[in-house]
């Protein structure tokens, strides 16, 4: 094993112990998967067919059992964008995104291009935990690309 593989996967036991999770050999491979190429938007199903290029041997209600684990133990965020599809952003910081109608694919909005200036109060005996904004886009179809010049 390559060194980089070797602390790569080092550090994801200690991530994974970290939060009180075993690491156990599935877990180790979809946490190697999800972290291994910085911060990321996958659904379950990306991640089902990535580890499967990978070659592991892994069931999809594993992978959604994993993910839901990793968003208990506050490793990754999840993100509802279209019906019911979730993503699962390993960047846990409060951002927002992009929806790529499109591509079905999640962006970060650049840090400070959206301004929130006021929330409504919450419900007597509530607090406001996170606010969550995903702003659905699509390409400009050419029509309209032309209408604006």
């Amino acid at each position: 094993m390559e060194n980089r593989t070797r602390n790569q996967s080092f550090c994801v036991f200690e991530r994974l112990r970290s939060v009180g999770l075993r690491p156990t050999r599935q877990r180790v491979a979809l946490c190697n998967l999800m972290f291994g190429s910085g911060d990321r938007h996958l659904s379950a199903e990306e991640l089902y067919e990535e580890a499967q290029k990978a070659g592991e041997t892994v069931s999809l209600a594993t992978v959604y059992n994993t993910l839901h684990q990793f968003t208990d133990a506050g490793l990754v965020r999840p993100l509802s964008a279209e019906g019911q599809r979730t993503y699962f952003d390993t960047n846990t910081s409060d951002h927002h995104h992009f929806f790529i109608e499109d591509e079905n694919e999640m962006v970060d909005i650049p840090l400070g291009t959206l301004k929130l200036n006021e929330l409504p109060e919450p419900p007597e005996g509530m607090e406001i935990v996170n606010v969550d904004v995903v702003v659905r886009v699509r390409r400009k179809s050419e029509a309209s690309r032309n209408e604006a010049h």
